[in-house]
């Protein structure tokens, strides 16, 4: 990777991580962050935060965890815009989920982080594989859900 490759994936984060904030209400409104971009790897974040709890406490803690589906919008979301850095020009064209799986591995009580890396970006198609993390209230960083998602790609040119 180059320094200008470097240059255009920063820019890259920067403008989805505006477009986030300034156009993605729901995205937005779960506090949700682009980490990192690099080529082939996307990295974003959501925080803890109640409103996002399941109705009772359930963790080992007394803490409620987060909601399933809070998980499953992080990996949708980050498999499918991690493969626009496969893109001559990441910020064209467009990404449609096609199948998304979702397997959860155990209660997530703290924030969520989710990286994902590109499997194969073809012409009209791209997978993409997917690992959330979650930080306990302790500290301990654990993986909470794996993911795997089929998208639609819309390349411009």
């Amino acid at each position: 990777m180059t320094d200008e490759d470097g240059d255009e994936l920063t820019a890259h984060r920067d403008l989805l991580q505006g477009y986030i904030d300034e156009n993605h209400e729901f995205l937005s409104w779960l506090g949700t962050t682009v980490e990192h971009v690099g080529p082939g790897t996307m990295t974003m974040a959501i925080p803890y935060d109640d409103k996002l709890t399941n109705s009772r406490p359930t963790g080992r803690d007394g803490r409620p965890d987060i909601h399933g589906g809070v998980a499953a919008t992080l990996i949708d979301t980050v498999g499918g815009l991690v493969l626009r850095t496969a893109f001559d020009d990441p910020s064209s064209g467009g990404v449609a989920t096609i199948n998304l799986n979702v397997n959860y591995l155990r209660p997530a009580t703290g924030d969520l982080e989710a990286t994902a890396d590109v499997i194969r970006a073809g012409t009209s198609v791209g997978v993409s594989e997917i690992t959330v993390e979650s930080t306990t209230p302790d500290g301990e960083t654990r993986e909470v859900a794996t993911g795997q998602g089929a998208y639609r790609l819309f390349r411009e040119g």
